[in-house]
């Protein structure tokens, strides 16, 4: 239901306009570095990838213009492995500020290769003044890192290196994607349905994933207990970290007198503010099960009379009392 309600405000704050898809993805290199430093370098993702594609958009070459971007974090792979990388939804197009909407080329926006340069060197970059600050946390399997020359030998390789930057226009729309990126807005690594079978004799478990280098089979892994949780583990965010987050035209402060103004300028009306459903209409919506439908008769419908809150226990007065053991031999 909260994948719904999030999907549900997205899809009304869409721009009639085409999106594109990016993908921001780092070096297996750095991952050993990113699990040390997950909420610093998980951070310094979502903000690399924004100042790059904020800087292209602004460049008259390109557009001119503000652009926004909704950014999702998505660490795994269907095997569970290590993946760290963001998908993006773009509008094709942007605000001056003179209030005007300026659109893009069609089938284009920013120059892939540029924006996977400049990616890079804002990352390495602020990798370079972490170390130098002392603000990485190295030890472990990251303890060579802590050695400037060994640091910055490994900085130096990965900028010769071509980092992945993945841009393509939705080809089902972009409701379809927001749809896709709910997925990992509130979902953990891996469900419950995708687990066939659990071996308590050989203690290993076996789950279904799909192979997208073999044209997309599914096929079904064993992985020893230890292996499965170390494997799970991995991809649990540190507390409170915000792995959905909003820029420029999508920013959260300002965001419908903003949006507002792009809907002027496209010459949309404004669209009246939807009342939001409820969670028996989403859950009738993805099932086609009416939760207010009397499972008895199947004919009455169920009204709400009385609800009732969480509360918290009474503070115990009384102290509790000692009790003296003896010993009765």
């Amino acid at each position: 239901m909260a994948r719904e309600e999030w999907i549900e405000k997205r899809q009304s704050e869409l721009l009639p306009v085409k999106y594109f898809h990016f993908v921001f993805t780092l070096p297996s290199q750095l991952h050993d570095i990113l699990r040390y430093n997950e909420r610093l370098l998980y951070g310094q993702l979502f903000k690399s990838a924004w100042e790059s594609l904020n800087e292209l958009l602004g460049d008259k070459k390109y557009l001119g213009a503000n652009g926004g971007m909704i950014a999702v974090l998505h660490t795994w792979g269907q095997n569970l492995h290590y993946h760290p990388h963001i998908h993006c939804l773009v509008p094709a197009g942007g605000l001056t500020a003179r209030g005007k909407w300026i659109n893009s080329r069609k089938n284009y926006l920013v120059p892939v290769k540029a924006l996977s340069a400049l990616f890079r060197a804002k990352y390495i970059g602020f990798l370079r003044q972490a170390h130098k600050r002392s603000a990485l946390r190295l030890e472990g399997l990251c303890a060579q890192w802590s050695d400037y020359h060994q640091m910055n030998g490994l900085l130096n390789t990965l900028y010769k290196k071509n980092w992945v930057v993945y841009a393509k226009e939705p080809f089902a729309g972009p409701e379809k994607l927001l749809g896709y990126l709910g997925r990992y807005v509130k979902r953990i690594a891996i469900s419950n349905d995708r687990i066939v079978g659990i071996d308590k004799t050989r203690q290993r478990v076996a789950f279904r994933w799909r192979d997208y280098a073999d044209e997309n089979r599914s096929k079904v892994m064993s992985l020893s207990w230890e292996e499965f949780i170390r494997r799970f583990l991995q991809h649990i965010l540190p507390a409170r970290f915000s792995k959905v987050r909003y820029y420029g035209l999508f920013a959260n402060r300002d965001k419908t007198k903003r949006l507002a103004r792009c809907r002027g300028a496209l010459g949309q009306p404004v669209q009246p503010k939807l009342t939001p459903s409820t969670w028996q209409e989403r859950f009738y919506r993805l099932t086609g099960i009416d939760p207010t439908r009397c499972p008895c008769c199947e004919i009455g419908r169920m009204h709400t009379i009385l609800l009732l809150l969480p509360s918290r226990a009474p503070p115990l007065k009384e102290k509790c009392r000692t009790v003296d053991v003896v010993n009765h031999s």
